[in-house]
Order: structure tokens, then C-alpha cells, then sequence
């Protein structure tokens, strides 16, 4: 009792420091099994584990092969969250360039570290495609945290994002392919046999996934299941696909529920995104304990295997050769520059759905008497330790050193996508301005994707928003809802990530009736709030400039707009394009010299009707 207890405490703790020093869970999870398993045997008086995962008779908490089965569960959860994940729009939409690093740079990957891990260990050939196959992914769990305070340019983090999104499932798919090509060979992996028992296990985990896809899900739009009890249905249903395809066809499992998330994701499903925040907070516990019981369950022995310059020249060989040749061809032809693909080429650290199947996979090879089995989980694990690692201390320095590193962020932020802010964002993106917009409301989202604009569905009050890397250039915040709470909420907890160089949000009721209340952050006039802002809006939908001659004629139109109701000034535009954001009731502004322009919402200045 006291270790399981311990195994749980310990995992959300490592959770913790990883969110309180953003870094990827893994490397904590794995240092810690490390710790209280095999390199406690080197501190404990009788030399044993603080945590030993198989029962040796004495102490352990799985009996037999229940590791083994504990393991194959958790798995087969996180592989279908996974799977969910995975859009065919998305793949459809995110550039030539990713879609290429997930099938050319697969392909570089499988074939290269192969090669290399068959001539530099040893290894089989279907021991050495196996370690590659395990380590094509890198996932988003460990991109996320390394990327999250990295200023880069859009396309960058998006390629890098969408790699590891995108790459997750199709990395284990490969890999439980390979590992079931092996198994069913019997260490002749290339007989008649073993073809007819591979076409065995993709035919019923491809069906099993398939039709319990479809299955559920019209359970789930037909109302079948109340909605309390939603969440563990699904989980009932990922348990009873993984084991029902494993007894028809041995080994096809994992196959089935990656499939069956896969299909899953991509059905019109009313209630998805409450059983991706199930699947996911349930991943973060599996994940917690598995890693843990994982690394304890390693041993010294194991360690030594790849205390070896081997090791370090097999490693070597994957991160400066390997993934650095497979970006570059994958960016060939795209708009990337040289540093850009250097610095995607650099970060590719390996993640938790390597780690996790190299352990599952190399006990159950080893268990069968496999030669060269017991390599898969130590290289694994030294992969995924040492590119973390890597990654984790370097990834910012390596920007900084090639040149994609944003000196100055100025992204700006808009959060609500209502008719009004869809008007300034259209405005400031015909600037060349990178913006975003954040709604809740799907209806507005929609509308402003539909503008071209960018727009993302989030709640500000989750933390799901700050782990979005793509934000990473965000200098500017605005925060132009309708309820002056979130406004207010807004500016409170994201003004130090998102706003580095300004955060403002619009003035509520009660500071317009005193303007003395007026705040330091609010935005354009201290006499308009959201439902003024929207009336002009809605009778002048136009963004317009006037010239501005000097700091007179500033002051005096900034004096007309506070008298004219349809008037509302909200930025100052330089002779070279670039605009700044107005505070409410600023005259601290000063044109320096000619070209300067005034911007603003609704009608036209009297004095510009005059003149045309």
C-alpha cells in the first residue's frame, strides 16, 4: 500500500515541478523511478529497490505478468487519447512541410536509426527497426513545455507543434506494426507464417477499431448514454476493443484502439471535447504512474548496457544526423530560411509514447527469449532522457544562436471575436500584424475564420491557453469582450505572458460614468465602453486614417472624438507601418515629423469631408 501510495504522490508531484519550471513531465517521472529504483539499490542497506514493480517474493507490487498487463492498459488509454487528437482537416491544412516531416521525415527516421543502430550495437535488423520505430515521435507533452517561453516566428512553432501533435499516433502505429511482425515470426520474422499472422493482426485491429468506433458513436449522438456516465463508458469501451482484438488476434490491440481513436476524432461527435479533458486528465495520472513503475523497473544491469561510447555515438548519430537530414527534406522547396530549419532540425525530443511502448515491447520480447531484446528499453529510454535534456537546456540559447529568436514580440492578442474585434483584427492583419483571436463562442470563431483571420476556441479560465505555442509572439493584449469581469480577469493572468509590451482592455460602465476611475490599461476613449463600441460598429463598420500634421492636430482630433459620439480613435499608424495601440484618454503621443495617421472607427472627421 504504502509504495502504490507513494507512486501516485510522487507522480503529481513531478507533474507540479514540471508545470512550476516548464518543463516536460517525463524528465522528472523518469528521474524519479530512476532514483527510487535502480539507483537506489547503490544507497538502500540491503541493496534493494525503494519501489520494485514485479513481485520477487518478498516485496513488489504486480505479481507475474501483471506489470506487463497494468502496462497494456495504460497504453492502450493513452494511445487512444492519442488518436483522437488526430484530424484529417488538420493534416489536410498544416502546409507542405509538416505533412512531409511526418511521412519523410518517418521514413528517414525508421530507415536511418535503424542502419545505425544495427551497425553501431549489433543489433538484428528487426531489433534495430524496432528501436527506430519507437523513436519516431515526439509528441506534443514534451515540444510544449521546451517551446512555451521561446518567442518564435508563427511558422515555426506551428510546424513544431503540429509535428509532434500529428506524428503521435502514426509513430506507435508504426512501431506496434514492427513489434507485431516480430512477435508473430517467432524469431523468423519473414516466413509465410508470419506474413499470414501479420495480415491477421492488421485485419481484425483495423475492423475491431473500426466498427466500435462507429459503434459508440452513434451511442453517444443517439443519446444512449446519459451523460454522467459518458466518460467511463468510453473507457469500458477503449478496455473491452484493446482486449476483445487481442484474444481474436494476438498482439493487435494496440493497433485497434489507436484506429478506433483515430475514427473517433474524426466523427461530428457532440460531446468530444468533454472526453478528450477525461482522457487527458486520466492520461495524466496513467502517465504519472506508468513512468514511474517504469524507470524503477529498470535495473542496473540495464543501465550499464548503454553506459557505453555506443550509446553516445548511436545518440549522436540520431540527433545531428538523422533528424536534421529529415527536416531538410522535408523542407525542401518551402519558404523556411536556413536558421528556421536548423532550429526545427535541432528540437525533436522524444516523448512518453516512445518511452512507454519501448518498455511494454522490450519485456515482451525479452520474456520470449528475442536476441537482442534487452537493448530496447535502456536505448529507448536513453533517447528520450538524453534529447530532453538536450532540448530542454539548449532550445533557447540555439535560437538565439541561429537567429529565430524574437527580439521584440509583436503578435497581439485579442481576446473575444466579436463583430468589433473582428473589425480591428482584419485591420491590424492588413497591416502585416500577426493576430489572434480567442472566443469561447464557436458561432464567432467560425465567423472569424471565415475573414481569413485567426481564431482559436478557448476558455481564458482554463490553463490549456498558456500551453499554446503558437502564442509565443505575443507582445500585445487586448482584451474586448462584453463582460468587464473577464476583461479584467484577462489582463490579471496573461498579462505577463501575452503582454510584454502593452495590456489593455476596454473601459466598463461604471469608469465611464467617472473618469477618474478610468484604468492605466484602458483601451482608445475613457467615455466608450463594449456596448458603445458595438453601436458605432454596427451604424459605421469601418476602420478609417486621417493624416496627421503635429501634435496639435493630434490633441485636437483626439478632443473632437471625446465630444462625437460615432468617432472613436484606437491607434497611430508611423510612416513605415507600424501601429501603436491608444490608452484611453492619451494625449502622450507625438508625431516626429511628416506621414503619421490617426485611425479610427466610424464616421469620418468633418474636416476630412471638407477637404475631399
Amino acid at each position: 500500500m504504502l509504495e502504490l501510495a507513494g507512486i501516485i504522490i510522487l507522480g503529481i508531484i513531478a507533474q507540479w515541478v514540471a508545470w512550476r519550471f516548464k518543463l516536460p513531465a517525463i524528465l522528472p517521472l523518469i528521474l524519479i523511478g530512476l532514483l527510487v529504483g535502480p539507483i537506489a539499490t547503490l544507497y538502500t542497506e540491503d541493496g534493494s529497490k525503494l519501489i520494485e514493480p514485479i513481485w520477487n517474493g518478498e516485496k513488489g507490487l504486480f505479481p507475474g505478468d501483471g506489470l506487463y498487463y497494468f502496462v497494456s492498459l495504460a497504453i492502450s488509454i493513452i494511445l487512444f487519447e492519442g488518436g483522437l487528437t488526430l484530424k484529417r482537416a488538420e493534416i489536410a491544412n498544416v502546409g507542405p512541410v509538416i505533412t512531409k516531416l511526418i511521412t519523410v521525415g518517418t521514413v528517414v527516421t525508421f530507415f536511418g536509426a535503424g542502419m545505425a543502430a544495427h551497425y553501431i550495437f549489433d543489433l538484428s535488423w528487426q531489433m534495430s527497426f524496432l528501436f527506430s520505430a519507437l523513436i519516431i515521435v515526439t509528441g506534443p507533452t514534451v515540444i510544449t513545455p521546451i517551446l512555451r517561453n521561446i518567442p518564435l516566428k508563427k511558422d515555426v512553432s506551428a510546424v513544431l507543434k503540429w509535428e509532434g501533435i500529428l506524428i503521435d499516433p502514426i509513430g506507435a502505429l508504426v512501431a506496434v506494426l514492427v513489434f507485431e511482425f516480430i512477435s508473430v515470426g517467432e524469431g523468423q520474422a519473414f516466413t509465410k507464417t508470419a506474413l499470414i499472422e501479420f495480415g491477421k493482426i492488421l485485419l481484425f485491429g483495423t475492423t475491431f477499431g473500426f466498427t466500435f468506433a462507429h459503434a459508440l458513436g452513434f451511442a453517444i449522438k443517439k443519446g444512449f448514454i446519459p451523460h454522467y456516465l459518458l466518460n467511463v463508458v468510453s473507457l469500458s469501451v477503449v478496455l473491452l476493443v484493446f482486449v476483445e482484438s487481442d484474444i481474436f488476434a494476438h498482439e493487435s490491440g494496440l493497433l485497434a484502439v489507436v484506429v478506433m481513436g483515430m475514427v473517433m476524432g474524426n466523427m461530428n461527435l457532440p460531446n468530444l471535447k468533454e472526453l478528450l479533458y477525461f482522457k487527458e486528465s486520466l492520461s495524466v495520472l496513467l502517465i504519472s504512474i506508468l513512468f514511474i513503475l517504469l524507470a524503477a523497473n529498470i535495473s542496473i544491469s540495464d543501465m550499464q548496457l548503454v553506459y557505453t561510447w555506443n550509446s553516445a555515438a548511436l545518440f549522436a548519430v540520431i540527433v545531428f544526423v538523422i533528424r536534421p537530414l529529415g527536416v531538410f527534406l522535408s523542407a525542401q522547396g518551402s519558404n523556411l530560411k536556413l536558421r528556421e530549419k536548423l532550429f526545427i532540425g535541432w528540437v525533436g525530443p522524444r516523448g512518453i509514447v516512445a518511452a512507454g511502448i519501448a518498455s511494454l515491447f522490450g519485456s515482451k520480447l525479452l520474456a520470449k527469449g528475442e536476441p537482442g531484446a534487452e537493448y530496447i528499453t535502456p536505448l529507448v529510454f536513453m533517447i528520450v532522457l538524453g534529447t530532453v535534456l538536450l532540448n530542454a537546456t539548449t532550445a533557447r540559447l540555439f535560437a538565439k544562436l541561429v537567429g529565430v529568436f524574437l527580439k521584440k514580440s509583436e503578435g497581439i492578442l485579442i481576446i473575444g471575436a466579436s463583430r468589433l474585434s473582428r473589425l480591428i483584427a482584419n485591420y491590424l492583419k492588413n497591416n502585416n500584424r500577426h493576430v489572434v483571436l480567442i472566443d469561447n463562442n464557436q458561432s464567432n470563431v467560425d465567423k472569424a475564420k471565415n475573414l481569413g483571420l485567426e481564431a482559436i476556441t478557448a476558455d481564458i479560465f482554463s490553463d490549456n491557453l498558456t500551453d499554446n505555442i503558437e502564442l509565443n509572439d505575443m507582445g500585445y493584449l487586448m482584451a474586448l469582450t462584453g463582460n468587464a469581469d473577464i476583461n479584467s480577469y484577462a489582463i490579471d493572468k496573461f498579462q505577463k505572458q501575452f503582454g510584454e509590451n502593452g495590456a489593455f482592455r476596454l473601459v466598463n460602465t461604471e469608469e465611464v460614468r467617472d473618469p477618474k476611475k478610468n484604468p492605466k490599461e484602458g483601451l482608445f476613449s475613457h467615455t466608450d465602453d463594449f456596448i458603445r463600441l458595438m453601436e458605432t460598429v454596427r451604424s459605421y463598420p469601418t476602420i478609417r486614417e486621417i493624416d496627421l500634421v503635429d501634435k496639435a492636430h493630434y490633441d485636437g482630433l483626439i478632443d473632437i472624438t471625446q465630444k462625437e459620439k460615432d468617432i472613436i480613435p484606437v491607434f497611430t499608424k508611423s510612416p513605415d507601418g507600424s501601429i501603436e495601440i491608444i490608452p484611453a484618454n492619451s494625449k502622450d503621443f507625438e508625431p516626429q515629423g511628416e506621414g503619421y495617421k490617426l485611425v479610427y472607427l466610424g464616421k469620418q472627421f468633418e474636416i476630412e469631408k471638407e477637404n475631399s
